[in-house]
């Protein structure tokens, strides 16, 4: 028994050893290109940051009675399922270690473990960011755990000696660390790729005590054992930059924020101008091109839009970037909330769009060359198999075997004859669905498909707004509706095989109705097939399938945004969507105007599409300057008026709440405000500085007899070339405008500068991103009434608002293709000043129009 036990024992050992020979790994060469071992060729990762093991996504998950490892499991099947390859997290190091940097063996460094094997699974690849010195609480306050990161400040342990110590005991430890679910040390793990020493390091003073710290990191990996690659973080402190380019150092890790961050609420806009370009200010320094190029960290922060993602990896390929990681993917148990980081969000279930175009980027990554060189933007917005389109929200990937996309849409597929995988949101030439849940569809053999079908999803509120677990942003819907799939493979009378449940149907001219789950599609003369849930599929079973469970909310939610301008000729379609768990009877619309001491009142009944309400108003309806509504939705038993969203409804005797849905009627040839101070509790202008040292205050100044409200700002010029901006979105309000804007030939503001003798400029930005205006002499503006007309305003420069990061990227966008300016392509409004020495100035804006 005891040679039995020896010789399983050794079988298990050395079948381990076979298998880890036979895993892919990676070099990087001398070249700084990094490499596959087993081929020699060029390795391309693309995938998320993911933080279920740390910090606030450890603890939320915890408040709301979800096992940590389970989340993991769903998680970690979704990333594979979008074809990503790589996985990147920083280190909490403060919940993983003492205060001298022994590792401590905790719930944190199991579900580490455990996360890395269950990425190893599914083929998935990390580098990992040993440590991050700063604390577990965002957005909560820190837990002080006692480790050392707790006893140093954040810029002060690259030279502190008792800090730099508990550091290469710490990295040390952790590089030997042997993980239990796969018996490998992470030194010696294949899927990890190598190490980054810290998370966005601050390094200040001199630059010697960076190299002098650079240096014994690698020195104390070294004499760990450690032989796989150690990356720096180089987008940060670049007056250091020149220490981090020294032997040891086989890999450079950057960022890309190039919409800024922390918005507070949705940004609008055509952001392609600003992810044209990644410019490395400091490429011409020693060894430069000599180190692997990895993105740690990257995203388009606070927008929904689907269309960016492939740009700005299709960017960073060509730039020269092999490791590309977006931040951070949302846990699906708490995706609902998105209170991890307000400013990210981005799950497979609660932004399908969004997350199909990763699932477009991480093609980019792997089919655009490194270093291939694009015409600039507009004229790249189709490249390779890939498109992109800011009108649409749109992302396609359209290669012959692949077909994936965002948004419904009408291009066809290169060859159905080859075509393998589908992958999408909303309509195309081949499928036919309403849902708004994004569907799979893997071709398993000649005439048998894999459809996979995820929830229905409506954002409910602006989730970059201020979060809360107590606040969903986001429902989940398990609807049962059909779809019509119209492959040649399968033909239009297929069989259909719902795995969780064993349901089967034949489709009807191509259609079925599906609810979420797991369907195997096979044509009617297929025979033989033996297809199952428990059948091998990719890195897992045919049946797995991972979905949150439908929303469960008593009173209605009511997603409608009120038109801020109607015009009286043209009048108006009110739309909204009305989600319940119940039956609705009726949606109707009232005015302030009804009362219950009258006997008629009158009313409008809104048309039910899905669930999309719509009604045109009725012009008796717009007699008055201001309207305002309230909507009441009737269901079975109960009514509930908005948008207070309380019970009851108006004609009720007790009925007491003031709250409307209110829009301004307006003749068409009425002036279109764009902003005017005398209604604004608070300025609707963003304002910025360039750089980013200087500043500007702002307060309203009400005004007296003989001038109107306006809002102040006070202009603090830190640089001799500081220049300040003003701007706001406006599409809607074009758009509600759309007779008015088809006489408009001015637009016109009023403003007063004073203490700044240089030039002001004021126009548009357009949906192309391309901006327009014209540069005025400010000597004489006292809060006088500017009028410009819109044929002299010239193409400029787009101003890169607000700052990207890193700061090294540049700060305006130089279109190398001439437009002319079109006025029914205005998306925003834009005010700036030419360059202010250092002192200060002020402005004030009262309102801005067109007309």
């Amino acid at each position: 028994m005891k040679h039995l036990f020896l010789f399983v024992a050794a079988l298990f050992y050395y079948s381990t050893i076979f298998a880890q020979d036979k895993t892919p790994t990676v070099y990087i060469d001398k070249s700084g290109v990094l490499r596959w071992n087993h081929t020699n060729q060029e390795a391309s990762f693309y995938g998320v940051n993911y933080t279920v093991p740390f910090a606030h996504a450890y603890r939320a998950l915890k408040y709301k009675g979800v096992n940590p490892k389970e989340a993991i499991d769903r998680d970690v099947y979704h990333m594979s399922r979008m074809g990503y390859n790589a996985y990147r997290i920083h280190i909490w190091d403060v919940e993983i270690s003492d205060s001298t940097g022994n590792l401590l063996t905790n719930v944190h460094l199991d579900l580490l473990d455990y996360l890395f094997a269950k990425l190893e699974e599914k083929g998935i690849y990390s580098l990992v960011t040993m440590m991050t010195n700063f604390g577990n609480g965002y957005p909560e306050r820190n837990v002080n755990t006692g480790a050392f990161t707790y006893l140093y400040d954040k810029c002060n342990v690259h030279a502190n000696p008792e800090a730099i110590k508990a550091q290469q005991k710490y990295i040390s430890q952790l590089v030997n660390h042997k993980n239990p679910y796969n018996g490998k040390t992470y030194k010696n793990d294949p899927f990890i790729v190598g190490f980054e020493i810290n998370n966005e390091p601050c390094h200040t003073g001199d630059i010697a005590i960076t190299k002098n710290y650079v240096r014994t990191m690698v020195d104390a990996l070294k004499a760990a054992g450690n032989k796989k690659p150690i990356f720096y973080n180089v987008s940060h402190n670049e007056s250091h930059v020149s220490a981090y380019y020294q032997p040891g150092i086989e890999g450079t890790t950057y960022q890309w924020y190039p919409i800024g961050l922390v918005a507070g609420k949705e940004r609008k806009g055509n952001f392609l101008p600003y992810v044209d370009s990644y410019p490395i200010s400091f490429s011409g320094v020693k060894d430069f091109d000599k180190k692997t190029l990895a993105v740690y960290e990257y995203d388009p922060a606070d927008i929904l839009s689907s269309y960016i993602h492939p740009v700005m990896v299709r960017t960073f390929r060509s730039t020269g970037f092999q490791w590309i990681t977006q931040f951070a993917y949302d846990p699906i148990d708490i995706a609902r909330y998105n209170t991890e980081y307000q400013t990210h969000f981005l799950n497979l279930a609660y932004t399908p769009s969004k997350a199909i175009s990763t699932m477009i980027a991480a093609e980019v990554a792997f089919q655009i060359p490194r270093k291939q060189v694009f015409a600039p933007f507009p004229e790249n917005t189709t490249f390779g198999d890939f498109t992109v389109n800011y009108e649409q929200d749109l992302s396609v990937l359209n290669d012959g075997v692949k077909y994936y996309y965002t948004r419904s849409h009408e291009i066809v597929p290169k060859s159905e004859h080859t075509l393998r995988q589908v992958a999408g949101v909303g309509n195309s030439t081949l499928v036919n669905y309403n849902g708004t849940g994004a569907y799979f569809l893997d071709q398993l053999e000649s005439g048998v498909w894999r459809l996979e079908l995820m929830p229905d999803v409506e954002i409910t509120s602006d989730p970059f707004e201020k979060p809360s677990l107590n606040k969903e942003i986001a429902a989940i819907f398990w609807n049962n509706q059909p779809i019509e799939i119209r492959l040649q493979d399968l033909g239009v009378d297929f069989q259909v095989l719902k795995l969780n449940s064993g349901e089967q149907t034949v489709a009807k001219a191509s259609s079925f109705s599906v609810s979420p789950g797991v369907y195997i599609l096979k044509a009617k003369n297929k025979s033989g097939s033996s297809w199952n849930a428990e059948s091998k599929f990719k890195t897992g079973k045919l049946g797995d399938f991972y979905a949150p469970e439908p929303s469960n909310f008593t009173v209605p939610i009511v997603i409608h945004t009120a038109p801020q301008f109607i015009e009286m000729e043209r009048g108006a379609e009110i739309s909204m969507k009305v989600l319940t768990n119940t039956k609705i009877d009726s949606v109707i619309l009232q005015t302030d105007q009804i009362s219950f001491w009258k006997d008629k009142n009158p009313y409008l009944k809104l048309h039910k599409n899905g669930n999309l309400y719509t009604a045109s108003l009725p012009k008796d309806m717009l007699s008055k300057q201001d309207l305002a509504y309230t909507i009441t939705v009737y269901t079975q038993n109960k009514k509930y008026t908005y948008p207070e969203g309380k019970e009851g409804t108006p004609l009720d005797w007790d009925y007491i709440s003031k709250n409307y849905y209110t829009a301004k009627v307006v003749s068409a040839s009425a002036p279109i405000m764009l902003m005017d101070a005398r209604i604004e509790k608070e300025s609707s202008l963003e304002h910025y500085a360039i750089p980013d040292s200087s500043f500007l205050w702002v307060t309203k100044d009400e005004g007296d007899f003989t001038k109107p409200a306006s809002w102040q700002y006070k202009l603090t010029s830190k640089d001799s070339q500081s220049r300040f901006f003003w701007k706001k979105y406006v599409r809607p309000t074009i758009e509600e405008r759309a007779t008015g804007m088809q006489h408009v030939n001015k637009v016109g503001a009023t403003l007063e500068v004073k203490d700044f003798k240089g030039t002001i400029q004021i126009g548009f930005i357009t949906r192309k991103g391309f901006t327009y205006v014209k540069d005025m002499a400010v000597s004489a503006l006292n809060y006088d009434k500017v009028e410009v007309n819109l044929q002299e305003l010239s193409l400029v420069p787009t101003p890169i608002l607000p700052a990207p990061y890193p700061v090294f990227l540049s700060r305006y966008f130089v279109p190398q293709v001439k437009e002319p300016f079109d006025v029914q392509d205005i998306e925003q409004v834009i005010i700036s000043t030419s360059e202010l020495p250092k002192g200060q100035a002020d402005v004030r804006i009262g309102a801005i129009w067109l007309q």
